[in-house]
């Protein structure tokens, strides 16, 4: 006899009929699924999950770069079951509860220099959104209330709120809702596979300074830059960079921001993407990894000195959500920073990048690998069609190479990794902090028998054998 769950799902439906008749996946092409099936995820363990039908993936993206130590973790999981028994919420709106009060001064023991304030969020847009929103109230109480605007750099992704999305670099998602929000300014990233010719990379940093002197220093406020650019594939900042910046921020009084929602809690092997790259930000921004994503939460992490003037007579932070510093997941964010540190999470990146970056890095001899780039447990290769002139795929060919193949057949073959063209063709690899060269193999095994019938399919030649080519997009 079926029990009653069987029962209620066979008069409402499988699983795949609900799904294609009631949920609106985020960033979906939901005609897609018109005549195929959603993949539909339904257990994790480890560095792998399960579909529906029992098939195993390889996590190579982390669940969006969020699942940092791992799927299937009960011990967090308890600690937030724990937390629930005995206070499931109570809000931070004039009110204060331990797991939150003890996680953020554990965030702000972790955070470098005078990063002393923690002011939680439900999320990663949402922590971007509040530090553009500190940024502006800031300079108003400290006497230059037209500074307003921020500058971010090209193709990046910030978020997706209205606020974040002016910071946010990628067209494609800016003009379906714009007018956007006033202020956001952009310069060029720091993409060396393509920098122009005219360029050097000092140039990158200076750009910064010419765009405030442009913008008029007077009215920008702040400068918001991830260590490791995601949108675009995994750009790494040339040597000298972001001390560059950090001088510029200085001399015309802007907020340095540092976005480490994906950049943080281990992906580049330390707390944070700027000790990686040893500077010193103004606010951090961060999500995803603080709680392994087994529960919803951001953060901006911002300075003593941006803190000062709210902490004087009547004056607040104008600001906040319902869900900041929840207590279930503050309970569970230290559960899962107690995993970091008695398991050596940021020890097991530091130990097994290179071998990481070495199994990438011998997939150059695919003709169509240009180039391979990243830091940490945080990759993209970028796919050319000359490797020799380096010229890229148009936006049809792209459509035909990403979405046409290379998503669909990467997943049949077990890997689930990020197939994107929010810039030129990249596949961004992610896997969990545990992951080790046991995975590292089998993400060589399905991308190099993937990229090599890839390159069959769009006709892409052995580097030398024709010489007949566009030049390389700039």
């Amino acid at each position: 006899m079926a029990s009653t769950e069987e029962a209620v799902r066979a008069e409402r439906g499988t699983l795949q009929e609900l799904a294609k008749r009631h949920l609106w996946m985020h960033f979906t092409r939901m005609s897609a699924y018109d005549h195929a099936d959603v993949p539909i995820i339904v257990r994790g363990d480890g560095c792998y999950v399960y579909d529906e039908h029992g098939n195993r993936y390889l996590d190579g993206l982390s669940s969006l770069f969020c699942v940092n130590v791992g799927h299937g973790r009960a011990d967090i999981v308890q600690a937030g079951a724990e937390q629930a028994k005995e206070l499931g919420f109570f809000t931070n709106w004039s009110y204060a509860h331990p797991p939150a009060i003890e996680l953020a001064a554990r965030i702000a023991s972790l955070a470098p220099g005078d990063l002393n304030r923690v002011f939680f969020t439900s999320g990663g847009s949402e922590a971007v959104e509040s530090a553009l929103k500190l940024s502006r109230q800031y300079h108003k109480l400290t006497g230059k209330p037209n500074k307003t605007k921020v500058i971010a750099r090209e193709i990046a992704y910030h978020g997706t709120s209205l606020g974040a999305l002016s910071a946010t670099g990628i067209t494609d998602l800016r003009t379906p809702f714009e007018p956007l929000t006033p202020g956001g300014c952009h310069v060029p990233n720091t993409n060396t596979y393509r920098m122009p010719l005219h360029m050097t990379e000092a140039d990158f940093a200076e750009a910064v300074a010419e765009r405030i002197e442009f913008e008029g220093p007077d009215t920008v406020a702040a400068v918001i830059m991830e260590p490791v650019q995601n949108a675009g594939g995994c750009f790494t900042p040339p040597d000298g960079y972001f001390q560059r910046v950090r001088e510029i921020c200085n001399e015309y009084d802007v907020l340095m921001i540092s976005d480490e929602v994906i950049c943080a809690w281990g992906r580049l092997g330390e707390w944070f993407g700027c000790q990686r790259y040893d500077y010193q930000p103004d606010m951090i921004t961060t999500a995803k990894g603080l709680t392994s994503a087994y529960a919803p939460m951001g953060a901006v992490i911002a300075s003593d000195r941006v803190a000062e003037p709210f902490m004087q007579g009547t004056t607040s932070f104008t600001h906040g959500f319902t869900f900041g510093g929840h207590p279930v997941s503050s309970a569970i964010a230290m559960a899962n920073l107690d995993v970091f540190e008695r398991e050596g999470i940021l020890d097991n990146v530091r130990s097994n990048e290179p071998t990481f970056r070495e199994m990438l890095e011998s997939l150059r001899d695919l003709p169509i690998v240009g180039d391979v780039r990243g830091a940490g447990y945080f990759h993209a290769i970028e796919l050319v069609k000359d490797r020799d002139t380096r010229e890229t795929f148009d936006d049809d060919e792209a459509e035909t190479l990403l979405r046409g193949f290379l998503s669909g057949e990467l997943y049949r073959r077990g890997l689930i990794c990020r197939a994107d063209d929010r810039g030129d063709p990249v596949i961004q690899l992610s896997p969990p902090l545990i992951a080790g060269p046991e995975q590292f193999q089998e993400i060589e095994s399905i991308l190099r028998a993937v990229l090599t019938k890839a390159a069959e399919h769009m006709h892409v030649h052995t580097p030398g054998a024709h010489h007949l080519h566009q030049a390389p997009r700039t």
